[in-house]
């Protein structure tokens, strides 16, 4: 029986509150569900693909730390057997959508050897590692060894940061260093599942304004923040290191349900990380670069606002109008990042610009 108007209007406090729980409780069982469904899915597709002889691999992504603790990331897949070593460049290779054809293994066991240490952990159903190990390493790059049951040790770099640096650098990936057109959906499918790195544009000048950055702030940590899935890591590291930008660990993330959603948020993800380079680097200001077709504004603009010593600058890369179609299928607002004054806000379309920007404030 539906409630009219008028009756619904004159509900009883406590029976109203009774059937928002109501709600709230069928809504959190449903995304429980979602999540279960997923779990039992994917754990019956690895019982398939071993049963067909697939093998467990590790893949590991480059972590970075200070001298007291390290971040350490890789993820545990299942693959074809092959004859050729499953972890080599070639076989991420050419097409995106060969990345998504691994499957992960759910909870794997992963083991992780760094300075004479091994550390033992659990990855999450997506087989992702994503570990903060308490440990004691020099400033400078150090080799990580990760493995999971039945598979090769894959080495990870790990970059510690002297606890004198002071500046650091966080950029955004999608139409800030690349020009992908997200998250427009038939575009996004193109440019994650058919395209590949070497048909992907860079954006103009950012390359050089990264190296710029690099040389100017001997040993800054760089960190590439996206809302982009672990599959795409490999070919996403490759476009990287042939368009010359500073190596530096990237931070991605799963699709799918959560236990309290049915799709990942791309913002919470940023956020989330965002603070979390503020517990690892509570000395450092962060040079915060990302683009105006998304959310960035206001995500590094939160984040000034609630860590102003953390930020030295925000920059942001204004789309064309034609990009801004492209990457959100309308025009941009014209809203502008919100900060605290006193610290800088640049704005410009291409790297070149920005470049003369950071010079003019000393920050390049």
């Amino acid at each position: 029986m539906s409630l009219s108007r008028t009756e619904t209007d004159q509900m009883p406090v406590d029976l109203a509150t009774d059937l928002r729980q109501t709600v709230d409780q069928v809504t959190k069982e449903a995304l429980n569900l979602g999540y279960r469904l997923e779990l039992r899915v994917a754990q019956a597709r690895e019982r398939r693909a071993e049963r067909h002889g697939d093998v467990p691999v590790m893949v590991a992504f480059d972590g970075y730390g200070t001298t007291s603790h390290v971040r350490v990331l890789g993820r545990a897949l299942l693959k074809t057997a092959g004859p050729e070593d499953p972890t080599d460049e070639d076989e991420f290779s050419i097409r995106g959508w060969r990345s998504f054809t691994s499957l992960p293994i759910t909870f794997a066991h992963v083991d992780v050897r760094l300075g004479g240490r091994e550390f033992h952990m659990v990855a999450d159903k997506g087989g992702v590692i994503d570990a903060d190990l308490e440990i004691s390493l020099e400033p400078g790059v150090h080799e990580a060894q990760l493995r999971t049951d039945g598979s090769q040790w894959a080495t990870s770099r790990i970059t510690v940061v002297d606890d004198a640096q002071r500046i650091g650098v966080i950029s955004d990936v999608d139409d800030t260093v690349m020009v992908t057109a997200l998250p427009r959906p038939m575009l996004a499918a193109w440019n994650s599942f058919v395209l590949n790195e070497h048909a992907r544009a860079p954006t103009p000048g950012m390359a050089v304004l990264m190296e710029r950055l690099s040389k100017k702030h001997t040993g800054a940590p760089f960190l590439y923040l996206s809302t982009g899935a672990w599959n795409v890591a490999p070919t996403l590291r490759r476009f990287l290191n042939r368009n010359a930008y500073p190596s530096g660990a990237l931070l991605l993330t799963d699709w799918g349900p959560t236990t309290d959603r049915w799709f990942r948020s791309g913002s919470r993800h940023k956020v989330e990380n965002l603070e979390h380079l503020a517990r690892d680097f509570p000395d450092v200001r962060w040079i915060l670069i990302g683009d105006d077709g998304q959310h960035d504004p206001e995500i590094y603009g939160g984040f000034a606002r609630r860590y102003p010593q953390n930020v030295a600058a925000v920059v942001i890369r204004n789309l064309s109008p034609t990009e801004a179609v492209l990457a959100s299928g309308q025009l941009l607002t014209g809203k502008r990042a919100e900060i605290p004054e006193g610290i800088p806000l640049i704005e410009a379309n291409d790297g070149a610009t920005i470049s003369e920007k950071l010079a003019e404030i000393g920050l390049l």
